[in-house]
This record gives C-alpha cells, sequence and structure tokens, in this order.
C-alpha cells in the first residue's frame, strides 16, 4: 500500500502541483467503527482549510439527495 500511495501523490502532485504532507496515516473502519464520524471529518477538511464555507459545497464529493 505504501508504494501505491507514493507513486499516487507523485503523479498527482506533478499532474496538478498538489503539494503533500510527508507520509499518510493508513486507518481501516474496524467492524462497527463510526464510519460517519470518519467521512464527517473528511469532508470537513475544505472547510477547515478555509477553501469553502460548508462540505456541500466542495466540488469534487459527490452528495446523493435525500429521497
Amino acid at each position: 500500500m505504501r508504494k501505491i500511495i507514493s507513486q499516487w501523490k507523485a503523479w498527482t502532485a506533478k499532474q496538478f502541483g498538489i503539494r503533500w504532507q510527508r507520509d499518510f496515516f493508513e486507518h481501516r473502519l474496524r467492524n462497527d467503527e463510526n464510519w460517519i464520524e470518519k467521512a464527517n471529518y473528511i469532508l470537513a477538511n475544505p472547510v477547515r482549510a478555509s477553501l469553502i464555507e460548508k462540505p456541500e459545497d466542495w466540488e469534487y464529493v459527490w452528495f446523493p439527495k435525500p429521497e
């Protein structure tokens, strides 16, 4: 996994000028671990970086419409 992530980060850095932090932390969700909490944390990243005001404004994620 480390090699794949490293190669992907190198490719995206060259293609899109992304500056990645060193290394990465792989976290597997185990059993019924609160995946919603983890997803919300990830979705809030661009908000914390002041790139957008709310997660729904991020164009690189798809939110299903409530039924």
